[in-house]
């Protein structure tokens, strides 16, 4: 079987936290995420030229995440987010600009990598700037399938920016305070979170939304059809990049043609998996996550 090919757009940087300092981003958890389940997967960024960015762009070479198109700048420093963790492992961030990651041009090379890639995967919080946002922009014709994953950290966004990006996606990701959020500044009448999946839907290009609800699972509108997950039980080490591997997995079981269902029950449990260690990107063997899922003896006792 050809192998699925991906390419994420977007902020990589270091988390700093009050005891260490981390590789992450969303797009760059994702890539990580993508490439241990075995998608081909590219990422389109930018690092500054110091120690940080050196760093980098090994650790993403060494999860197999093509770096061609991770390019060096001169003139601003790597990125960094400071992040605040609450006692039940829930993060806030506050984020250094302007950072490389935001000026990321346009190449003809960045223009090839989009075209050949199965899947592009971009978020909001690169728009913060005007550079990277007008290189996404220009090449989000180019992409067969778009995968829109929501960050939203005030005040980078408007209005606008929301409504532009819901209509350029086929899929969009959000967690449920985003979807609420988003919902409401489009002027949503709803208080319940499938109606206002629906809404959304209704007024998107996208023909499947995901919202994720920490550890009560997710929902999935997938071709005008629910599916869910209610979670999985686990000991929160902290929740950063929890969502990000989630929806990595989510996208490599649905590109492998599985089930759906099962492919949000797999997703389900690696971002539960990721929440119970520390760090974004932990490795987890595939045998790992299906006894999580399955419990000793499932099969036996539940199987229709």
């Amino acid at each position: 079987m050809t192998k699925i090919r991906a390419v994420c757009f977007g902020e990589i940087l270091y988390d700093v936290f009050p005891d260490e300092e981390r590789i992450g981003g969303a797009p760059l958890n994702v890539a990580a995420r993508l490439s241990s389940l075995g998608v081909n997967t590219r990422m389109i960024s930018r690092v500054g030229t110091d120690k940080k960015g050196e760093q980098i762009i090994t650790f993403l070479e060494e999860q197999g995440v093509d770096t061609t198109n991770v390019l060096r700048d001169p003139q601003y420093p790597t990125g960094v987010v400071n992040v605040r963790l609450s006692k039940s492992g829930s993060a806030t961030y506050e984020i250094a600009y302007p950072a490389a990651w935001d000026k990321i041009q346009v190449k003809r090379e960045n223009q090839q990598a989009v075209e050949e890639a199965d899947i592009f995967i971009f978020g909001s919080l690169v728009c913060r700037d005007e550079v990277s946002r007008n290189s996404l922009f220009e090449l989000l014709p180019t992409a067969k399938y778009k995968v829109l994953d929501f960050n939203l950290r005030p005040p980078h966004y408007t209005r606008e920016l929301l409504c532009y990006l819901i209509n350029k996606a086929d899929f969009i990701k959000f967690n449920d305070d985003e979807l609420f959020e988003i919902a409401e500044i489009l002027g949503s009448p709803y208080h319940s979170l499938e109606q206002n999946l629906r809404f959304i839907a209704e007024r998107s290009a996208a023909k499947t939304i995901c919202v994720t609800k920490g550890r009560h699972g997710a929902v999935l509108l997938k071709d005008e059809k629910l599916y869910y997950n209610s979670g999985f039980k686990i000991k929160v080490e902290d929740t950063v990049g929890a969502g990000d591997s989630f929806l990595a997995s989510l996208l490599a079981k649905l590109f492998e043609g599985e089930a759906v269902q099962v492919a949000l029950d797999y997703a389900c449990a690696v971002g539960a998996l990721v929440a119970g260690e520390k760090g974004a990107n932990p490795k987890l063997e595939p045998n790992k996550v299906k006894e999580f899922i399955y419990a000793p003896g499932f099969e036996m006792k539940y199987k229709s």
